[in-house]
């Protein structure tokens, strides 16, 4: 058969007929095919200027709509310059759409395809199947009768009575249901008389819906107030679910967060929380980030509280901003209507253990080896009464300027310069400048090093409120010489049947400052610091500027570590202690002189690839006893699956036993507990314990807490929860809880 004869044949029978349609049909009728007739056509697509949305990619919508429409059908018929009438096995395919039905027809002068029988569409990898579809081909536009459907973004499925198509994007669910459950009795569904679902913003909104779990209604809205959910991980404003908790202190708390997504890089919270003891809180948390600054506010406040007659309310804010690209400014903000706050509401966003609430300004201006900052700082004390503290100083300001240039003809040189105003009420208050230069000539080779050091301390007094009698000035200059050596020792060992590098690393620090009489000097800043294996190598004893102790002494550690080829550390051995050639004249704390330190030992390392443990300890050298001591080991056999213990002990005031994990119990069961328990007061310090349950779409959580908000007392909360995968979390969070008190935890979702 020749193609021509069969050509002109077509055009005779039907001579409007389009010569592409016709052709395509010849092309099917000389390959073989053994059915009738097969149509694959061709059909021209309209040039169609509509706006892209923000968020998608211009060139891909454009590609879709340009993308040529292949038809598939055992028998066609029609008049084509209207309508084509396709029967049996239709298949439509444009782009990422693909349609197939029992019949179809398409109508020229619409773009639209209309199918029935056995429908079923795939468009971006969502899938649809009904009775009928009516579908504009050039912009998506359409709907479906009866379908059900499963989502590929969010593996969301649902039944509906129908299911309109605005655009390739957005579409509406009528009378329809949503869940991220497999099977067609999912354990929890949205059913909602409307579901707007828009991918472009990744946004789901249910008009007046009801959510069942196990068949049973947990949350209803009205149409007044639509469900906002997400279609992927993306924000978007609307109502969050409702948080319910209860603590000893409130009572029941039901929270109803509105969540504003003001922009991509800007949102809003509302936090309007009920508490039944309390009465009404509400908060607000906003949060913003450019390409110069970022910060977050948050603020709450309840009006006369029931329990205190008052108004009381809680402010924490934070700012970063880059004014130059060599000029920083910063804020950090923090303060409470009264000292019971934090106890009084333990969930809120005042720390519950934290007493200085920190407000402090500061701008700092970098250069090419020196920086220069402006410091503004006050502290607001929130008082426990048995357990008072002092209320530190306020800086108002602080100009600090520092100074580093390395490897300068061999030397490092470094120069700080302190001034500040340090104001207290009721305290002495005056000013203090330090300047403090070093230079230092490291010698560093593979196997040792030698860094000698000489450095200069110069600080100068004049107070505003002298007692009387006392002077209202004072200066004071103190050298310091230091020299910090050790040498690296390396052999091949074998640890555990598997070879590492074993490392013997001793080392030297020797300190050398005169004594200068400061029993006159004011203490705005100083304290003895910690024991510890970094202190240990530092040149003064004492943290801050006011006190310079004099030292004529040589610090001696031995390190030793074991290291795998791959270069990751195993063990880590260590110990040091400090010897004193001299009697310390310089003391805070009234401390008794010692020819040497108290005898510091650590070590840290993996007995297996589950298995890891730490210990520290302190030995007095005069009564060789422990003064303080800590040990953890912990146990992570696989994921989710964590076990941990530690042990810290301080003569005189603190010995405690911390035990705390996550581990199945059941299949899908998970128990989460911890245990914080004073040996020496013979009571619970902190506790929790807790269940999860994970199934393939929702997971559950139920946490008890007991933690001290004070020296003698202590609040319980509790936190349920259910997480419906892709839809919200109803109740309230505790995953920051359990990851701050279980070391290892890892959420089950």
């Amino acid at each position: 058969m020749r193609r021509k004869p069969v050509l002109s044949h077509l055009q005779h029978l039907f001579p409007t007929f389009p010569v592409a349609l016709a052709e395509t049909l010849i092309v099917a009728v000389l390959a073989g095919s053994s059915v009738p007739a097969i149509a694959k056509t061709k059909l021209a697509q309209k040039a169609v200027g509509k706006e892209v949305e923000k968020g998608r990619n211009a060139k891909d919508k454009s590609s879709e709509k340009e993308a040529s429409t292949v038809i598939s059908a055992e028998q066609i018929s029609g008049r084509p310059e209207r309508f084509i009438q396709f029967d049996d096995l239709v298949e439509v395919v444009k782009g990422t759409t693909t349609l197939n039905a029992d019949k179809a027809v398409y109508r020229n002068l619409d773009d639209e395809m209309e199918a029935t029988g056995k429908v079923s569409m795939q468009r971006d990898g969502d899938c649809y199947a009904g009775d009928a579809v009516k579908l504009k081909l050039d912009t998506g536009a359409g709907f479906i009768l009866n379908p059900t459907y499963k989502l590929l973004r969010t593996n969301a499925q649902g039944r509906a009575d129908k299911i309109e198509f605005q655009s390739e994007e957005r579409s509406t669910i009528i009378n329809g249901t949503y869940s991220t459950c497999e099977g067609l009795d999912p354990d929890w569904y949205l059913k909602a008389d409307t579901m707007k679902l828009d991918t472009g913003l990744d946004t789901g909104i249910a008009g007046k819906s009801v959510v069942y779990f196990k068949g049973f209604p947990i949350l209803a809205t009205p149409s007044l107030i639509p469900l906002s959910f997400p279609l992927s991980g993306a924000r978007h404003s609307g109502l969050l679910p409702p948080v319910l908790g209860t603590s000893s202190k409130g009572g029941v708390e039901l929270d109803l967060p509105y969540y504003f997504n003001i922009a991509p890089n800007r949102d809003l919270t509302v936090h309007p929380k009920i508490i039944q003891r309390r009465g009404l809180q509400l908060g607000l948390d906003g949060r913003y980030l450019g390409n110069t600054y970022a910060g977050e506010t948050s603020i709450e406040g309840i009006l006369n509280d029931r329990q205190t007659k008052t108004n009381r309310y809680a402010v924490a804010s934070i700012h970063n901003q880059k004014l130059l690209p060599q000029l920083d400014f910063s804020w950090n903000v923090n303060a409470a209507s009264d000292d019971d706050y934090p106890a009084d509401f333990s969930r809120s966003i005042t720390k519950t253990a934290e007493r200085l609430l920190l407000r402090e300004t500061n701008i700092v201006y970098y250069g090419a080896f020196w920086n220069a900052s402006l410091r503004a700082s006050n502290y607001q004390v929130l008082q426990d009464i048995a357990a008072p503290i002092t209320r530190p100083y306020a800086r108002l300001p602080q100009l600090t300027l520092h100074a580093r240039q390395s490897d300068f003809l061999g030397f490092d040189l470094s120069i700080d310069t302190i001034l500040t105003r340090f104001a207290h009420p009721s305290l002495l208050r005056g000013d203090r400048a330090v300047i403090n230069p070093q230079v230092s000539y490291p010698i560093v080779q593979p196997g040792y090093f030698i860094v000698p050091k000489l450095s200069l301390h110069a600080s100068s007094y004049h107070l505003d409120n002298p007692a009387p009698g006392q002077d209202a000035d004072f200066r004071r200059v103190l050298p310091t010489f230091s020299v910090d050596s050790g040498l690296v020792f390396e052999r091949q060992a074998n640890l555990f049947g598997k070879a590492m590098t074993q490392t013997l690393e001793p080392r030297l620090f020797y300190v050398n400052t005169p004594y200068r009489d400061q029993t006159l000097f004011p203490n705005f800043d100083s304290a003895v610091a910690d024991f510890n294996f970094a202190q240990i190598f530092s040149e003064n004893r004492f943290t801050g500027h006011d006190r310079i102790g004099d030292s004529n002494q040589v610090t001696t550690a031995l390190v030793s570590r074991y290291i795998e080829d791959s270069g990751e550390e195993r063990f880590k051995l260590a110990l040091g202690q400090r010897f004193y050639f001299n009697n310390q004249r310089v003391t805070l704390d009234n401390g008794v002189n010692q020819s040497r330190s108290d005898l510091l030992l650590a070590g840290t390392g993996r007995l297996s690839d589950t298995l890891s443990a730490e210990a520290s300890l302190q030995v007095s050298q005069s009564d060789r006893q422990s003064i303080r001591s800590n040990y953890g080991i912990r146990w992570q056999p696989a994921p989710k699956k964590v076990l941990n213990a530690d042990y810290r002990f301080q003569r005189g005031s603190l010995e405690q036993l911390d035990l705390s994990g996550q581990w199945p119990i059941a299949d899908r069961w998970y128990a989460v507990g911890r245990s914080n328990y004073s040996l020496q007061d013979k009571k619970l310090v902190d506790g929790l314990v807790g269940l999860e349950y994970k199934e393939d779409c929702w997971s559950f959580r139920l946490v008890g807490q007991r933690f001290a908000t004070a020296t003698n007392t202590n609040t319980t909360a509790f936190f349920i929860q259910l997480e419906l995968n892709g839809l919200s979390k109803l109740g309230s969070n505790p995953i920051d809880v359990l990851r701050k008190n279980i070391s290892g935890y890892q959420p089950i979702n």
